[in-house]
């Protein structure tokens, strides 16, 4: 089928371009992949052509990231995130997405999941961001006053074979994951772009803070209650604690947990075959989540249905 085959497309939203890549189109069932701060659809590169062999797969990039405008004035919020993605799947004529989301992209994908529940059949979370409050010291940093000025000088005061010998040197000493030099690598690159620079400062002041992560999606795991989720970490990630992913399991009945325990933040770079075996097995295994009002309103008021709204609220 030529669809399985991934091709990268162009479409404008609201003015602005949407870069995505595309494989399985006209397969029945639809896989969102969200990717991560400072990345882009690459991420997902390793896995699109496997899972396009039996799934519909979409991977954007996002405002502000890849191959995707980066307007001064854009909407860098996770509401703002989630709401593209909609639009691209309204864009686009897909009904409904099992959305997955690494990283930061995993907050973006709860975001979508709890904003849009009537496109949401599924959500997986891989090394998902938005699950605690601990974080990295790097990106704690990256939400101090002056970081645009610190990558701008960086990027402009380090010339691209400093910055190839660099990563070709960590590679070599192996002191971390391939896949998360690789990260850090492409995000070194990216920040050459004045608009990508503004976009990942505005994105990090919205969701970081010096002392970790401005805002705990734990808070609101009991939305995904009638929702299908699998929960992904690395046992070697560096960036986001894996007790985050264990206890957002652990606050989830149902949900499906699978640790790469020799990889680190990118386990699906890592270990591609065995994620989209993973992922396809679970679309496979599992009952699309209803995208119905009353589901929605039975999850936000963890009750039953059973009684009228006059009985249930206190007047």
């Amino acid at each position: 089928m030529a669809g399985e085959v991934p091709a990268e497309h162009e479409i404008a939203l609201h003015g602005h371009r949407v870069s995505y890549t595309e494989a399985g189109r006209g397969r029945r069932r639809a896989v969102l992949l969200v990717h991560g701060l400072a990345g882009s659809s690459e991420t997902w590169a390793p896995v699109i052509a496997p899972l396009g062999r039996y799934v519909h797969v979409l991977a954007p990039d996002m405002l502000g990231h890849g191959r995707s405008d980066a307007p001064h004035s854009g909407d860098y919020s996770l509401g703002g995130f989630a709401t593209g993605l909609r639009d691209l799947l309204v864009a686009l004529d897909v009904d409904r997405v099992t959305v997955v989301g690494h990283s930061f992209g995993g907050g973006v994908a709860m975001q979508f999941a709890h904003q849009f529940p009537e496109f949401t059949e599924r959500l997986v979370l891989v090394s998902s961001g938005g699950l605690g409050h601990d974080l990295t010291l790097a990106l704690r940093a990256a939400s101090l006053p002056g970081t645009e000025l610190v990558l701008r000088s960086a990027a402009s005061l380090t010339p691209r074979w400093v910055r190839r010998t660099v990563h070709r040197v960590a590679h070599a000493v192996g002191s971390a994951p391939g896949s998360d030099l690789d990260g850090v690598y492409t995000a070194w690159e990216s920040f050459a772009d004045r608009g990508t620079r503004s976009a990942f400062v505005q994105t990090v002041r919205g969701a970081l803070e010096p002392s970790g992560q401005r805002l705990d999606g734990a808070e609101r795991l009991h939305l995904l209650t009638e929702v299908p989720v699998l929960l992904v970490g690395g046992g070697r990630d560096r960036v986001i604690p894996l007790e985050h992913t264990k206890a957002a399991h652990a606050r989830l009945p149902g949900s499906r947990l699978e640790i790469f325990e020799q990889a680190g933040h990118f386990p699906h770079a890592e270990q591609p075959q065995r994620f989209a075996a993973l992922l396809r097995d679970f679309v496979d295994t599992t009952v699309p989540a209803p995208g119905d009002r009353q589901a929605l309103r039975r999850r936000i008021l963890g009750t039953s249905l059973e009684r009228p709204v006059a009985d249930e609220i206190a007047l």
